[in-house]
C-alpha cells in the first residue's frame, strides 16, 4: 500500500513548515473580502497561521499578513480576525 503525501504549508508567523491540517488559513476572496477559511478550499489568495497566538502577533508585527494577502488590513478587520481565531484581548 502506497502512503499518501501529506501537504505541507508554511506559517507566516514562525516560518515553520507544518501539515496543512494543523494550520489556519486566512483568505482574501476575489471580491476583496478577508475571511477565515475553515475548509482550506475557498477561492482566493491565502496565508497560513499556526494555532497559537504568538504566530499571529509575529505576522502582524512584520506585516506578513498584509504582504501575503496583498491587501492593507484595517484595525477593525484585525480585531474580527482575532475574535474569529479566539485571540480576543484579555
Amino acid at each position: 500500500m502506497k502512503t499518501r503525501k501529506v501537504p505541507q504549508r508554511m506559517c507566516v508567523g514562525c516560518l515553520e513548515m507544518k501539515p496543512k491540517k494543523e494550520l489556519i488559513r486566512i483568505v482574501r476572496t476575489p471580491e476583496g473580502e478577508v475571511i477565515l477559511d475553515s475548509t482550506g478550499k475557498k477561492a482566493g489568495r491565502g496565508v497560513y497561521l499556526c494555532v497559537n497566538k504568538g504566530c499571529f502577533e509575529k505576522a502582524l508585527k512584520g506585516n506578513k499578513l498584509e504582504k501575503g494577502l496583498q491587501q492593507a488590513l484595517s484595525e477593525e478587520l484585525l480585531q474580527r480576525l482575532k475574535i474569529g481565531l479566539g485571540y480576543e484581548d484579555s
